[in-house]
């Protein structure tokens, strides 16, 4: 009877073991399958979330639309505006094929004497008149100041910063010379006619205002040009190797004239092909026009020396160790005379 007992009492417990594995296993897959959905569910949220988001930054970027400022070009220049017909009584086609002879060589031991000199031309000065020519043409604006400056638009050449030195060693971008030649911005208070169109009240706003650049305020140009004599052909040569065009600041409370100072260098020999396309203006003969490339390589222009390499052991101007203005044109022909005697001397007759 206990044995019987034993065995119903162990029967209970295994069916009571496996009832609770099979209540275990039920629980445990109802679980996993009330969880699956949900976490599909919750990416399924999450991906519309996301893309809800960006739509509604599409719909931002699309509404908050920002117009960009035009930039200001710091060189303003007029609209080049060809002929559609030929403006001339002949056809003109050597100006285009103009190309500018190379330099003779010259060999380091040939040149026995060197000497540099940086001169100063005057557009005011009679001799210097082409320099003011204003006429367009094709080609653009003939002024010398325009034909530099779209040279260096167009990248032909590059401009070097003056105030640096005049070796030609720190580059100008087109933003540092507009500042330079027209100056910078500055804000001023104007009457607000919006607000006040009669002036009675008087209600005032801030407004920029930029100062323009005027191609007739530049009178000089500075070149920089080296004395070479070579024993090879017992002959002197010069050669340009830069030109600066000179801005004069004015005081502008009294209008007197305060300084000048050079805006920007531009390497002579790199100009040379661009200056070869230009003529320059004869107001005596219109068909016996030189380029300026040849204006240049001739000398057709006046000038004075302002700074020399002989006996200026500080690297002095002429100005600043001469201040009488008699004195100092004379102590630039003192300067010319000597190199020009240091070939003469070489001779015997």
């Amino acid at each position: 009877m206990k044995r019987r007992f034993v065995k119903y009492a162990l029967l209970a417990a295994a069916f009571g073991l496996v009832v609770n594995v099979a209540d275990a296993q039920a629980t445990r897959k109802k679980t996993t399958r009330n969880t699956a959905p949900a976490a599909k569910k919750t990416t399924a949220q999450k991906t519309q979330a996301n893309v809800g988001d960006d739509n509604l930054g599409a719909a931002k970027q699309d509404t908050m639309v920002v117009k960009a400022v035009p930039k200001r070009d710091p060189l303003q220049m007029d609209t080049i505006r060809k002929s559609l017909r030929n403006d001339n009584a002949i056809e003109i086609n050597l100006v285009k094929d103009r190309t500018p002879l190379p330099y003779e060589n010259i060999r380091e031991d040939d040149a026995i004497y060197r000497e540099k000199v940086w001169r100063e031309i005057d557009i005011r000065e009679k001799i210097n008149l082409p320099f003011r020519y204003k006429a367009d043409e094709d080609n653009g604006n003939q002024r010398f100041i325009a034909i530099l400056l779209n040279t260096i638009k167009s990248g032909e050449v590059t401009a070097f910063d003056a105030s640096v030195d005049d070796r030609f060693t720190t580059p100008m971008t087109l933003d540092q010379i507009g500042s330079k030649l027209a100056g910078s911005c500055d804000t001023i208070m104007v009457p607000d006619l919006d607000k006040d169109p009669t002036l009675s009240k008087g209600i005032m706003k801030q407004d920029v205002v930029c100062e323009e650049f005027n191609m007739d305020d530049i009178t000089k140009f500075r070149i920089k040009e080296e004395w070479v004599f070579d024993k090879e052909s017992s002959r002197m040569y010069v050669r340009i190797l830069g030109i600066a065009p000179v801005k004069t600041y004015f005081d502008k409370v009294t209008g007197k004239e305060i300084g000048s100072a050079p805006i920007f260098w531009v390497y002579y020999p790199d100009m040379r092909a661009s200056l070869a396309k230009f003529e320059v203006y004869n107001g005596r003969n219109f068909g016996a026009r030189m380029s300026w490339e040849e204006l240049f390589e001739s000398r057709y222009f006046g000038s004075y020396i302002v700074k020399s390499t002989l006996d200026n052991s500080q690297d002095l101007y002429l100005k600043q160790y001469v201040k009488d203005d008699m004195l100092r044109l004379l102590e630039g022909e003192n300067v010319k005379n000597t190199i020009f005697n240091y070939e003469q001397d070489l001779w015997s007759y």
